[in-house]
């Protein structure tokens, strides 16, 4: 099916937030942060490995975090490859960092690493779960060769501390 916002597949899944009187407040910076492929089952999967905060809390953390830091943000979330690509691109014209959670596209997706080389923004990857005290095969490391920094093994605090890195390499390279 043809979607008019994604093109084919899904609908790609983005929040901006906004202040109570529905205009975007002056930031010093904005980030993109991107969810990967299975982060919107978050409360439900496995909650012994991610926790049961859903993605909706997991975003409103974000934003309060990059509001008292001063930044903005735009949160997509998506299941495919070419959505999420799609974004990275896009990213060129409207962020100043990024702060993804590629999740399994992490191991596999030269795509996203090209992307997020091309695209020339510090990156900050993160994982809820420590990758690497889990299975062998969530150490081959793609995405991580184009990245600035990675943080992961903190639960919903990776995304805490994501954030603050991202708004750091964000201001630095204003």
């Amino acid at each position: 099916m043809w979607n008019a916002v994604s093109g084919w597949g899904c609908v790609l899944r983005e929040t901006v937030y906004i202040n109570e009187c529905g205009v975007q407040e002056s930031t010093v910076a904005t980030i993109l942060v991107i969810h990967g492929p299975n982060m919107d089952a978050l409360g439900t999967r496995e909650p012994e490995v991610y926790g049961s905060q859903t993605l909706d809390e997991i975003n409103d953390l974000i934003t309060s975090e990059a509001k008292s830091l001063g930044c903005s943000v735009r949160i997509v979330q998506s299941n495919h490859e070419g959505d999420i690509v799609d974004a990275i691109g896009e990213a060129r014209d409207s962020a100043d960092a990024i702060l993804i959670n590629p999740a399994a596209f992490t191991h596999t997706s030269v795509a996203i690493l090209d992307a997020l080389q091309a695209v020339g923004i510090p990156t900050v990857e993160v994982h809820m779960s420590n990758i690497y005290a889990r299975e062998p095969l969530r150490r081959n490391l793609v995405t991580t060769a184009a990245v600035t920094g990675q943080i992961c093994g903190f639960g919903t605090g990776s995304y805490v501390l994501g954030i603050h890195a991202a708004a750091t390499l964000a201001k630095a390279d204003s």
